[in-house]
C-alpha cells in the first residue's frame, strides 16, 4: 500500500508541472515512444493483401505482444528502483506523473474558454480542433463549448482515473500496460475499412480496461459536483449518469460525460459531423441548456479539478485504512 501514497504524490506532481513543453520537445514522451511501437507492428501485420481473419488475428497478437512488453519492462523498472533507494522513488514518481494527463487536459480545455473570450467563435474553433475529432467548422460558439467539455469528461476518465486506477492495483507493469492499450486503441480501435480487423481486439481490450474507471470517474464528478455547486446539483449530476451512460455510443465514455451534463446542466452530445460524416446519437442530459459558453467550460474545468481533488483524497482514505487494518 505505501505506493499508493507515491501515486498521491504523482497526483501533486502532475497538478502543479504537467507535461512542460520544453522538455517533450528535447526528448520523446513515452506515449510516442509507444506510437512508434504500434506503428512498427501495423504497418507490417495490417496489409491489405491479408484477409480479414488474419487481420484480426494479427490485431489480436500485436496487442498482446506490445502489453506483454509494456508490462515486462514495467517490471524491470520495479525492480530497478527498488535498488535505488530515495532515487529510485523519485525516479518512480516522475515516471506516474509522466502518465497522468490532469493538468495538461485542464491546460488544453482553458485554451478553447480562453480561445473563445479572447478570439471570438474562430479561436474556439482552432482551440477545440486541438483536442476533438470532429470538424470544427461545423460547430457555433455553443457546439464549440459543449464539444470542449465533453472531451475534458471522457478524458478524465482515461487519462487521469484510468492511469491512476491500473497504477493501484498493479504498479508499473499496470499503468504502463494500459497507456500502451489507450494509445493503440486511439490509433488502430477505428471501426473503418483499414482498422476494422486489426484494431479490434486492441478497442475490446480498451473497453474493459476502462470500464472501472469510468463509473469511478462519474462517482467522482458528481462528488465534485457537491462540493462546487451544491447537493442539488450533485444529485442531478450522478442522475444524469445512470439514467443517460447508455445513450453513448461508447460503453464508457456516456458515463462521465452524462455526470458532467447534470453537473453542468446541459445537453451534451447528440448529432455530431465527423470528416464531413454526420452522427447522430441521443442528447444526454436532454433537459438541460444547449446555449454553452465559455463560462460553463471554465464551471467544467472546476469540477473537473474538483473531481481530481476527490480521488486524491479516496486514494488518501483507502491507504489510511490499509495502515490502521
Amino acid at each position: 500500500m505505501n505506493h499508493l501514497l507515491l501515486l498521491l504524490a504523482a497526483i501533486v506532481l502532475d497538478r502543479v508541472v504537467g507535461d512542460p513543453p520544453w522538455l517533450w520537445q528535447r526528448v520523446p514522451h513515452p506515449v510516442v515512444i509507444f506510437g512508434k511501437a504500434i506503428d512498427l507492428f501495423e504497418k507490417r501485420l495490417n496489409r491489405t493483401s491479408l484477409t480479414a481473419e488474419g487481420r484480426r488475428l494479427n490485431g489480436v497478437f500485436t496487442i498482446v505482444a506490445l502489453l506483454a512488453g509494456s508490462a515486462v519492462f514495467g517490471m524491470l523498472l520495479s525492480v530497478l528502483f527498488g535498488k535505488l533507494g530515495l532515487l529510485g522513488i523519485i525516479l518512480e514518481l516522475i515516471v506516474v506523473a509522466v502518465f497522468l494527463a490532469q493538468k495538461s487536459l485542464g491546460d488544453h480545455v482553458q485554451a478553447v474558454a480562453d480561445g473563445l473570450l479572447r478570439d471570438g467563435l474562430e479561436g474556439g474553433r482552432q482551440a477545440v480542433a486541438m483536442i476533438v475529432g470532429r470538424d470544427p467548422k461545423t460547430l457555433d460558439e455553443a457546439g464549440v463549448s459543449r464539444a470542449a467539455i465533453e472531451s475534458l469528461s471522457e478524458n478524465f476518465a482515461d487519462g487521469v482515473v484510468a492511469p491512476a486506477f491500473w497504477y493501484a492495483i498493479a504498479g508499473l507493469p499496470g499503468i504502463l500496460a494500459y497507456k500502451m492499450l489507450n494509445t493503440a486503441d486511439s490509433m488502430i480501435g477505428h471501426k473503418n475499412e483499414r482498422f476494422l480487423q486489426f484494431g479490434w481486439a486492441s478497442a475490446k481490450l480498451d473497453d474493459f480496461a476502462n470500464w472501472p474507471a469510468a463509473r469511478l470517474s462519474a462517482g467522482f464528478i458528481a462528488l465534485a459536483t457537491v462540493l462546487k455547486r451544491g447537493a442539488g446539483a450533485g444529485r442531478r449530476s450522478l442522475s444524469a449518469a445512470l439514467r443517460d451512460s447508455g445513450l453513448h455510443r461508447s460503453p464508457n465514455s456516456g458515463w462521465p460525460e452524462a455526470a458532467m451534463a447534470g453537473a453542468l446542466d446541459l445537453k451534451l452530445a447528440g448529432p455530431r459531423v465527423y470528416g464531413g460524416v454526420r452522427v447522430s446519437e441521443p442528447m444526454m442530459h436532454a433537459s438541460g441548456r444547449s446555449d454553452a459558453g465559455p463560462a460553463d467550460i471554465l464551471a467544467g474545468i472546476g469540477v473537473f479539478y474538483a473531481a481530481c481533488g476527490v480521488m486524491a483524497g479516496l486514494i488518501a482514505l483507502i491507504w489510511a485504512i490499509s495502515k490502521i487494518i
